[in-house]
Formats: structure tokens, sequence, C-alpha cells
């Protein structure tokens, strides 16, 4: 795959912001702090999806985004319209002169397994720069890392089955569905439908037609061309009566009379097979072809109700038979059918009858790729759809996803937070009566430690003045805020997460493609135990802190925190 890199979305810009960071920017400048040096973590406080794991992704839009950082003449404008007019002059001469060269950018790398509370970036500079950054920065890694994460889940239920995004249509916005595809891509899914992604980012795409172009052909009439030409040589042969025959053949196999296949449906697919003789995947659930109905009384109401599965049965009564005489009168011609597609009924039952006719195909006709089409199934799919559908013993092997996937319908929100952790080398703790919301003071660096069998153990916070973790040596872990839960880790692989990206105005690390930081996520995923990663009830990842932070945490904490009087 050719590698391709955009240059900075045109909307990620300094105004991209809340205005209390303007605000904020300027009660510092007039407070005269803007030489005032700052270190800020940017973290998050809780797994997504009640799992307990967190891809990290978004880090290269970040560094576009230090590269582009300026306030342009009509940002300066439009501040000035819109600031109380009190402000100075002198200030928007100085907003006009900011730029992220004095900032330095410390990063873990993008697609790897990450967790609360360790910091998933730690931001440096002038306070005011880093304060104007914390918006923009957080909005970029917010919905990435959550789409990315969202789609390993999906991943990781789906097993070797081939992903695909199909939610440009029901994201949030034009924007929303561009990132959606670009973070399903990078947390394991195989493509996207949204060609724009696939011309921006490279990411294949695959698409089939929707129920329109079925509903839009009232008969054989409707066909302006039924010809086709064979893939190898010869003269055009009529697609339409070849498939007419095959599906005079299919119907004992089908167990179904002629008048319940829809002529139609028929034509539409001839269609889209002279269109794509090479590409043809159709969706065969359009036509409930026979309605099976019961009266039912309940007390003094009378209603129809469709029996269970009769939808699905009728389905395949038309569309299977349908598809397979084209893909059979196709393969007359040289060319194989790609496979379906299911956007409705029961997907499991539908599935096996569906990979049942075709392994029956495939002997009665000895054609062996036949019981290898695709069963692809859209229609609403979540994450839980797939581990249902597992169990029950699907026939599906691709599946594509909408809604639930690009939505994140089961957690909107990852909710980074973006902290002041240490001001002029002085650190800095934000108290509360929430534990889980007292912030790490200082600057600090994170390790990963590894067991023998390569399975990490735990994440380890230490201020950055204390020496790193020696393999094969004995290290204190200690819960930050229980005095009793600790314990020694003997490390086998000591991993440093955080590595500078930015500094002195520049990118100061080769950035992965997408292609590589989607390798990362698979590989990184490989070093959680299964129970970590398991959908039910996983185990919570272990973070810790040495012995150092934890007394340094807590010596601040009474230090900062105020003493209550009795009365």
């Amino acid at each position: 795959m050719t590698e391709r890199r955009l240059g900075q979305n045109g909307i990620v810009q300094p105004l991209l912001t809340d205005l209390y960071q303007i605000t904020m920017a300027y009660a510092y400048w007039k407070s005269g702090k803007t030489k005032d040096y700052s270190v800020f973590d940017l973290f998050f406080r809780k797994n997504p999806f009640q799992g307990e794991f967190t891809i990290f992704a978004g880090l290269e839009e970040c560094l576009k985004f230090l590269e582009k950082f300026h306030y342009s003449i009509s940002d300066i404008e439009y501040l000035k319209q819109t600031l109380p007019p009190n402000i100075e002059e002198e200030f928007y001469e100085f907003l006009s002169t900011v730029s992220a060269k004095d900032v330095t950018l410390y990063a873990i790398a993008e697609g790897s397994v990450a967790f609360p509370r360790v910091p998933l970036m730690r931001v440096e500079g002038p306070l005011i720069i880093v304060q104007l950054l914390e918006t923009t920065l957080l909005t970029l890694v917010n919905y990435a890392s959550l789409m990315a994460t969202n789609a390993a889940r999906y991943r990781m239920a789906a097993g070797n089955m081939k992903l695909f995004e199909f939610g440009l249509r029901r994201a949030q916005g034009p924007d929303g569905g561009l990132s959606a595809s670009k973070y399903s891509y990078i947390g394991g899914f195989d493509g996207t439908s949204n060609v724009l992604a696939g011309k921006l980012f490279n990411i294949p795409v695959k698409g089939t037609h929707a129920h329109a172009y079925i509903t839009s052909f009232n008969g054989f009439t409707d066909l302006r061309n039924t010809m086709l030409q064979p893939k190898q040589e010869g003269e055009s042969r009529d697609l339409l009566q070849l498939a007419l025959s095959w599906r005079s053949n299919l119907i004992p196999t089908f167990k179904v009379v002629a008048s319940e296949a829809s002529d139609g449906e028929l034509a539409a697919l001839i269609s889209f097979a002279i269109a794509f003789p090479d590409g043809f995947m159709a969706l065969v659930d359009t036509y409930d072809v026979k309605r099976y109905s019961c009266r039912m009384t309940h007390a003094t109401s009378v209603w129809p109700v469709t029996l269970p599965n009769t939808q699905s049965h009728n389905e395949y009564r038309s569309g299977l038979l349908n598809f397979c005489s084209v893909a059979l009168a196709l393969n007359d011609l040289g060319y194989r059918a790609i496979g379906i597609r299911l956007d409705s009924g029961d997907l499991a039952y539908l599935s096996n009858v569906a990979r049942q006719l075709f392994n029956e195909i495939s002997e009665k006709y000895d054609i062996p790729w036949f019981e290898d089409l695709m069963i692809m199934a859209s229609n609403d799919i979540n994450e839980e759809t797939i581990l249902s559908l597992n169990e029950q013993g699907h026939k599906i092997n691709c599946f594509g996803i909408g809604t639930h996937l690009v939505t994140c319908q089961r957690q909107p929100a990852l909710g980074c937070v973006y902290k002041l952790v240490e001001l002029n080398g002085q650190p800095r703790i934000k108290l509360s009566q929430d534990v889980a919301k007292v912030t790490m003071p200082g600057r600090k660096d994170a390790y990963r430690l590894y067991s023998e069998s390569g399975h990490a153990l735990v994440d380890l916070l230490q201020r950055s003045t204390e020496p790193p973790p020696d393999i094969n040596e004995k290290v204190l872990c200690r819960h930050p805020f229980i005095e009793s839960k600790r314990a020694y880790v003997i490390p086998s692989r000591v991993e440093k997460l955080l590595t500078v990206y930015w500094k002195d105005g520049a990118i100061c690390q080769a950035l992965p493609n997408l292609q590589q930081i989607k390798e990362r996520v698979q590989t990184s995923l490989k070093t959680l135990r299964p129970d970590i990663k398991r959908n039910l009830n996983p185990t919570p990842f272990k973070v810790a802190v040495s012995d150092c932070l934890y007394t340094f945490l807590h010596d601040l904490w009474l230090e900062n925190a105020p003493i209550g009087e009795l009365s």
C-alpha cells in the first residue's frame, strides 16, 4: 500500500478551542506570567466500553496542529470583536507572535494500549502557550482514541472475519465520518465505504448496492441490455437467459415454486452483474415474497402476527435463488461472484441456510469456489451482536458495521483531561473529595514492566528525577492511594512509554503510516493477558507508582489539604 500523508485538517486551527482558553491567556499575560514554564499531563481516568484497555490515537494530528499553530490576521480581528473592549492592543500583538516553537511534547506511541492515569502526552513549555493548546489537543485525542478502541473491540469479537466500516451516513457530521473511517481502520477494520476516506488515507474502499437499486426494477422489460462478453474470449451471450435457465434448474434445490422468486429482483441483479461481472456482490433481502400470518386473540384484540424466521425463510426463496442463478450464469462466462449481503432477518439462520445452499451447489455442479462465497451481514451490528452470533454458530465471514461503531453508542466520549502538574519547577496538585480526580503532581515518566512470558504486568509512574527500573531487579510498585496495596515486580523487560515527539519547533521522530499504526495496535494488544481483554468482567490492568512518587504525592496532598476544625 502506497504511503500517503496529508497536511493539517483545515478546521484544526488555534480558534478551534474554548473561549476560556483565550480569556485565561489574557489573564496570564495581564499577570506577567508570560515567562512561566509549565508541565501539563493529558490522560484519562477510566477505560471506555466497560473494558480494561484503551488504544491511543490522534498523535499525528496533534503534531500537525503544533506545526501550524499561529493566529492569523483574521483570527486576531475576530478576537478583537469577541473579547471585551478593554483588552489592550499589546495583548493582540503578543498573540500574533505566538507559536509552538518553545513547546516540548512527549507521548506514547500512537496505536499503543494505554491505561487510566498514565499520561498519553506530557506537554511542556510557556504556560500561556501550553494552556492555549489544551482544548484542541483534547478534541484530537478523545474521539480518535475512543474510535480506535471501539474498532479494536469489534476486531477481537470478530476474530479473523472481514470488517468494513459503513457508518458515514450515521456519523456526527462529515469530519466525524472521516475520523471514524480513519481510526476504525487503525483499530483493525479492513476497509470503509467512505470514498473520500479511501482517497485521503489510502484505506481500501468497499461497497455493494442499496435496496433502492433492486426496487428500481419492476421486471425484465426494464433491462436495456442483457448481453455480456465472456471473461476470456468469445462472443457476448445473453446473461438473462443463462440466469433464467439456471433458476429453473435450481428450483428443486431451493424447494420453491417459480412464482415465489421476484423477476424485478432478478432483473436488478442481472443489470448489476453486467456492470460489475468481476465484483458481483448482491443484497438479497429486499423482498419478503410470501407472507405467512395467523390470527391471535388477546383479550378483545385481534391482530396478524408474523411467525419467527418467516422473513428470513422467504428472503432466501427469492434473493438467494436469484443471486445463485446470476452467479452461476456469470460462472458460465468465466467470472466469479464475490458473495451476498444480508441486511435484515435472523442473520445466524440466514447465513447457515445460504452456506448450506452454496455447499450443495458447489458439490452438485462441481464448482469448488462456490462454497466459499462471501456472506456479509450488516443491519445495526454491534459488539454484542457479533458475540451472540458467534454463540449461535453463524456462517458469516464479513461484517459491515455502521451506527454503533462510528457513534460509539455504548460510550460517546472517552473523557481525556489536561491537567497542570508543574509550574516553574514546583509541583502542582489538584485535590478533590473524589479520589479518582486527584492529580499526580510533578514531571513524571511512565514505564511498562513485562513478565518472562512477554505479557505486560504493570504500568509504573515515577518522578522524572528517578532512575528507570532495571531489568531483573526488584521494583516496588504501589497503588497511588491505598497504602496497603503494593507488590514487588521483577521485570524481564522494561519499556519507556513517553518519547519526545516535538521539540524546538519541529517533529523529532519518524512518524508511522496508518498501516504501521494498525499493526502496532494488534502487536500491543497481544502483550495483554486474555483475561484483561475479555468482554465480560475483564481483569483490571494495574497502574502503579514508585515508592518515591507515592511519598511525594501524599506529602504534597497533606501540605495542600485544608485542616478541618470541629466545634
